[in-house]
C-alpha cells in the first residue's frame, strides 16, 4: 500500500490544506499525518468526513504520497500542483498562498 495523506480545501479562504497528527488542518503538504496501514487510512477518511460535515473543508480526499529523501512527494499532477502552487506566474504583488494582494 502507498502511503497516504488527508487534503482538504479550508472553507473559509479555499487554500488547500493536509491534516496533522495533531488533528490540526496544515497550510503544507510537509506537515501532514502520513498513513502507512489500513486503519490509519480509515481514521483519515473519517476524520475528512467529520470536518466536512461541521463545514470546516470541502473537497476532501484520501492522496498518494511517496517519501523522496524525506520529503513528501503527491503521485499525482494536480495532488502536486495543490501542494507547489501554481504552475503559472500571478499578478504582480499577489500572495498566491494567501489569495490576496501583498501589502505596499
Amino acid at each position: 500500500m502507498a502511503d497516504k495523506v488527508l487534503t482538504a480545501n479550508r472553507l473559509s479562504d479555499g487554500i488547500a490544506v493536509w491534516l496533522d497528527a495533531a488533528g490540526n488542518w496544515a497550510e503544507t503538504l510537509q506537515s501532514a499525518f502520513v498513513a502507512r496501514h489500513a486503519e490509519a487510512v480509515s481514521a483519515l477518511e473519517a476524520t475528512g468526513k467529520v470536518a466536512f460535515q461541521d463545514n470546516k473543508v470541502v473537497d476532501v480526499n484520501v492522496i498518494d504520497v511517496e517519501d523522496v529523501d524525506g520529503v513528501l512527494r503527491p503521485l499525482r499532477m494536480r495532488e502536486r500542483i495543490r501542494a507547489d502552487g501554481p504552475t503559472i506566474d500571478y499578478a504582480p504583488h499577489y500572495d498566491v498562498k494567501r489569495a490576496q494582494p501583498l501589502s505596499a
